[in-house]
């Protein structure tokens, strides 16, 4: 901004920095375009969010009927599917090391024996390290299939003992609040939030570098010119967050609409806390390179910062406190809380708080380094 022919009131800012922006292809690029292709192609690496139909191989020492029924267990579950049966457990390993296989069934040759005798079976169960995630989920099928022949061999062994066969509970799990239980319904509600930041952030930081290098010079603003700016970037990002939390969770249906007049009170919060920063670093930029240098690396360690994907307490005590100053942390866990899990502002009032004192505090260091006209 220089002096002359700048705009002096707020309807007259607020009208430049629009046509700033849409002037500016990398801001329009980030803070308008990169929204939209981030809630299309983002989600489409989650779209099958429960693991099915992953291989195993059954190494069948037994041969015996009650391994074959073991077999039929295994080869009806969802998550897993059967691909082979080799002779031995060698084979076996080579199918895991060729990537033909994710997980491996051992069936000791004394299995029908030892339940004929009222023993225990013994299995043994393997998964491919190599990808944890999978990991996971071929082990868990592995295990859903074999607890469930265990309770058939159980009652058939208890009709024959003349003991009662019918469980005296039934265990129904059903997830409260990923319904789906899927990686993307935990994942990318928290990520949304985080693209909506960092669009935001880096968008507001892209302009101000872009007219700082125009100029060749800081540049300054009074306090209703920034007032004015700070709304507009504001509207930008309520649209943002709303569009993801309204239509891309929608169309992807992940959980949403758990509290919408919270999410609507707390959302305004986090996006005034995010323009502040974002107002205070555009102060510092020389040229829009910069700011996309700097701020693009920093998404990932924000994104674990917000203790999404594991439990504060896992987080060294200094760090935790230190990510407070971030508004991703405090945003993304209200976000997450009040639109996937139902929760109540006062259940979230800590975060609002946070993100209160945040926007507060940088929204006055921004007036600071913003002061004065040239």
């Amino acid at each position: 901004m220089s002096a002359a022919g700048r705009p002096q009131g707020f309807r007259a800012t607020f009208a430049w920095t629009w046509r700033a922006l849409l002037g500016n292809r990398y801001a329009v690029v980030t803070m308008l375009l990169a929204v939209v292709l981030y809630s299309v192609f983002y989600p489409t690496a989650y779209r099958n969010e429960v693991a099915s139909s992953l291989p195993v191989v059954v190494v069948d020492d037994d041969r015996s009927a009650e391994s074959r029924a073991l077999l039929r267990k295994l080869d009806s579950m969802r998550a897993i599917e059967v691909v082979g049966t080799p002779l031995t457990l060698a084979d076996a390993r080579r199918a895991i090391e060729s990537g033909h296989a994710e997980g491996i069934v051992h069936i000791p040759g004394r299995l029908q024996r030892d339940l004929a005798r009222g023993g225990q079976a013994q299995l043994v169960l393997l998964g491919n390290g190599a990808f944890l995630g999978r990991a996971s989920s071929v082990l868990e099928g592995m295990g859903d299939a074999i607890r469930g022949w265990a309770v058939e061999v159980a009652t058939a062994q208890a009709m024959y003992a003349g003991a009662p066969t019918s469980a005296p509970y039934t265990l129904v799990k059903r997830p409260l609040f990923n319904t789906q239980e899927g990686y993307g319904s935990s994942i990318v509600p928290g990520v949304s939030a985080l693209i909506v930041h960092q669009t935001l952030l880096i968008g507001i930081c892209v302009l101000g570098g872009g007219l700082r290098m125009a100029r060749g010079r800081r540049l300054r603003a009074r306090p209703v010119q920034l007032a004015a700016a700070a709304c507009l970037f504001w509207l930008v990002g309520m649209t943002s967050l709303l569009y993801y939390t309204g239509f891309t969770f929608w169309a992807q249906d992940y959980p949403r609409g758990g509290n919408l007049p919270g999410l609507l009170a707390a959302g305004s919060v986090f996006i005034a806390a995010i323009v502040a920063l974002g107002l205070l670093l555009a102060s510092l930029f020389r040229s829009p390179e910069r700011a996309f240098q700097l701020l693009l690396m920093t998404s990932v360690p924000l994104f674990f910062l917000s203790n999404l994907s594991w439990p504060w307490p896992s987080t060294p005590a200094w760090l935790h406190a230190a990510s407070q100053l971030l508004p991703t942390t405090p945003g993304i866990n209200a976000m997450v809380r009040l639109n996937q899990m139902g929760a109540s502002l006062a259940e979230v009032w800590p975060q609002v708080a946070t993100l209160a004192a945040l926007a507060l505090g940088y929204g006055a260091l921004a007036l600071w380094r913003w002061r004065g006209d040239e």
